[in-house]
């Protein structure tokens, strides 16, 4: 969420560099307005009728003291309760509609974030690797797997319907041996701590991370009386880790990696990457996260993004990084780095990692604070996070990039000792 008091004094600044953002909120802040107008208009009347009402009541009490009547005071003190109490109700209302409005809006870009449109304006940053040359034509995994006998599309939309896929064999243990391999690398060599989160959150935890109320439709939520979804990420239960606390600032940065299944309806996507894992509406991934203090937060995003990267190379994945523009980076982001690694059957680079500092943005809306020194006042935290990597992505880069001519696949070097010593998948 936005800092209520930088929207309500520099409006004018915020719908400037909201409107970088290429998405049309002119009735949510024209809204703000007129509740901003409707609140300074409550606010002396009630400051007024709180003083009155403090007057009378010391007049009551002196008429009292000196044995005088005092009906008209008591009167008077009853009209200005119910006035006050009518004000208070009125500016409760008008808090809560501008509350709701601004969980609507999405974060202000950074200074740093191009500017833009859409994707077409997002800035490539950097490249490592080179996409591999075949003396035959790669095939992509929505063939390759299914040939190798890894991957079962046709079976999973028999028990679940489209947009789910069965891995099997050396697929599910390729699948495995990237988790472990990623979450034995951040925690081994990154420095992170592993925590493993519930695959089910409130509420409360999706509009902390700015999930809800906006983006309900893309979540599969519990039927029946739960108040619960089931995880768009683990970015939603590691950024409610510490809600509502209060951290030692001398602490910070805490970095955390967990891994978790995910789910998304994929709502509005409808038709798009609609072949093989790219998009699914069950897909897992091993999620960075940070709280640093906003002195380190812009540091941190940088680092984050290395780990993240770290991963891809000792995978020896071809990569690029692409910082995005105001009009793609996500509703929570104020920077964002995409990496994008090569797909060799398809021929092109896709995200494999979205890395974000959201500022102040989540950390307002789940009340998470620090203090600087572990005293004195306390002010939001910034909160960073990143796919370390999405392993559905991972696997096909593996399969796509490693295939031979003989419909093999070579296993890369730093995942043969997760696979048991496995050097090569071969067609079942």
């Amino acid at each position: 969420m936005l800092d209520p008091a930088l929207v309500r004094d520099h409006l004018d600044d915020v719908e400037a560099r909201l409107a970088t953002r290429a998405t049309n909120l002119e009735k949510e802040l024209t809204a703000i307005k007129d509740l901003d107008g409707k609140r300074r208009a409550i606010i002396p009347d009630l400051e007024n009728a709180r003083r009155e009402r403090k007057a009378v009541g010391a007049k009551i009490a002196q008429a009292k003291k000196a044995g005088e009547p005092a009906d008209d005071l008591l009167k008077q003190g009853t009209s200005f309760s119910e006035q006050i109490k009518a004000q208070e109700a009125a500016l409760e209302t008008v808090e809560a509609e501008r509350r709701d409005l601004l969980l609507r809006l999405p974060n202000l870009p950074h200074e740093s974030v191009p500017r833009g449109g859409g994707e077409q304006d997002n800035q490539e940053i950097s490249r490592w690797g080179e996409p591999p040359t075949f003396d035959f034509t790669p095939k992509a995994h929505w063939d390759l797997g299914p040939e190798l006998g890894v991957i079962d599309f046709e079976r999973a939309v028999k028990m679940s319907g489209a947009r789910f896929a069965v891995l099997l064999g050396a697929g599910a243990k390729l699948n495995r041996a990237l988790i472990n391999f990623m979450l034995a690398l951040h925690t081994g060599e990154h420095g992170y701590t592993e925590v493993v989160p519930p695959f089910l959150v409130n509420g409360q935890a999706l509009t902390g991370t700015g999930n809800l109320p906006k983006f309900e439709a893309d979540l599969f939520k519990m039927a029946g009386d739960w108040d619960l979804y089931l995880v768009p990420t683990a970015e939603v239960p590691i950024a409610n880790l510490h809600r509502e606390e209060i951290l030692d600032g001398r602490r910070l940065p805490l970095k955390y990696v967990a891994y978790t299944p995910c789910f998304r309806s994929e709502a509005g996507s409808y038709g798009k990457d609609v072949r093989g894992l790219i998009r699914q509406h069950q897909f897992e991934k091993v999620e960075l996260f940070t709280f640093a203090a906003p002195d380190q937060s812009y540091d941190a995003l940088e680092q984050l993004t290395r780990h993240a990267e770290t991963v891809l190379e000792k995978l020896e994945l071809p990569y690029r990084r692409v910082a995005l523009c105001t009009g793609d980076i996500g509703f929570a982001a104020a920077k964002t780095y995409d990496l994008e690694v090569w797909l060799a059957g398809q021929e092109t680079y896709r995200e494999i990692s979205s890395c974000s500092n959201t500022e102040a943005f989540q950390a307002r809306r789940a009340g998470i604070k620090f203090r600087p020194d572990g005293t004195g006042k306390a002010e939001a935290v910034h909160t960073l996070n990143g796919s370390g990597l999405a392993i559905g992505r991972t696997l096909i880069a593996v399969l796509e990039n490693n295939q031979q001519k003989d419909g093999s696949v070579v296993v890369p070097e730093a995942l043969r000792p997760y696979m048991g010593g496995q050097e090569i998948i071969e067609p079942a």
